[in-house]
């Protein structure tokens, strides 16, 4: 059977949860990571996870929330973090196109590396015309220490290279259906199989042919046959490489996933 995850959807900001996941779970998804984005949203994160089997949380400061950031935030992160359905510290990382502080953004981000090579936690990485600093940052800060997933990865296939190289696979999301898609595709079929995951980022960022609506979960399916196609593979393929890569990312058992939706 297919048994795909979800490596980065925004569950506490969809419609009736429960019933977009029923969905999923008939396109073959057993498993999803549900990103924090600042921490006024943690305690909807927190209860939309423990609401659902297979899901996760990934509690963090995204950059848009650098302008409003303050330390002791940090406690009350490391508590998230050793909650048992919080497996990784997400959505953080450097945006260009945010107006906030550019030494803020860094510091912040500093400061999630720190508490994710503390908690051993595996970081979701938001990066928007900043890769390059991000890499120096992750490099210089994480000492080969942190992994992770870039969330939504859309760039060259030099620059995947060296993301993969610090120890980091990429999430593959609806972007790679897009017809004016021309870097994704590439990197998608010249990069080893081990460094692709599957995301949705739901309601975000939906495929082809439902671009103009809101994203949903069952959307992944839609992903992982653009990606089949790119990489010469079967639908079990897919579902098997890209899971198992998961698994291995995020700390997660795959048999015990399955075992809980079927």
């Amino acid at each position: 059977m297919t048994a795909y995850i979800d490596t980065h959807i925004h569950l506490d900001l969809l419609t009736s949860p429960g019933l977009m996941l029923s969905e999923s779970c008939k396109a073959g998804v057993v498993a999803w990571v549900v990103p924090g984005v600042s921490p006024d949203r943690w305690a909807d994160l927190m209860a939309t996870t423990e609401l659902h089997a297979g899901v996760y949380a990934a509690p963090g400061i995204h950059p848009q929330a650098s302008a409003s950031y303050q330390k002791s935030q940090l406690d009350a992160l490391r508590l998230l973090l050793q909650h048992p359905r919080s497996i990784a510290l997400g959505e953080v990382g450097l945006d260009r196109q945010i107006k906030n502080s550019w030494q803020l953004q860094e510091e912040l981000f500093i400061q999630m590396i720190q508490v994710a090579r503390e908690m051993e936690k595996p970081l979701l990485i938001h990066a928007r015309q900043s890769t390059e600093r991000l890499l120096e940052l992750l490099q210089r800060e994480g000492a080969g220490k942190v992994r992770g997933i870039f969330h939504a990865f859309s760039g060259s296939l030099e620059t995947a290279r060296k993301i993969i190289d610090l120890g980091f696979v990429l999430g593959i999301g609806g972007v790679v259906t897009f017809p004016t898609a021309r870097r994704l595709p590439e990197v998608v079929r010249g990069i080893p199989a081990e460094a692709l995951v599957l995301e949705t980022d739901a309601p975000f960022q939906t495929p082809e042919p439902y671009r103009q609506q809101p994203n949903r979960p069952e959307h992944l399916g839609l992903i992982a046959e653009r990606v089949a196609a790119l990489r010469g593979w079967s639908l079990e393929e897919t579902a098997h490489k890209t899971t198992a890569n998961a698994c291995r990312i995020l700390g997660l058992s795959l048999a015990a996933e399955v075992a809980k939706i079927v």
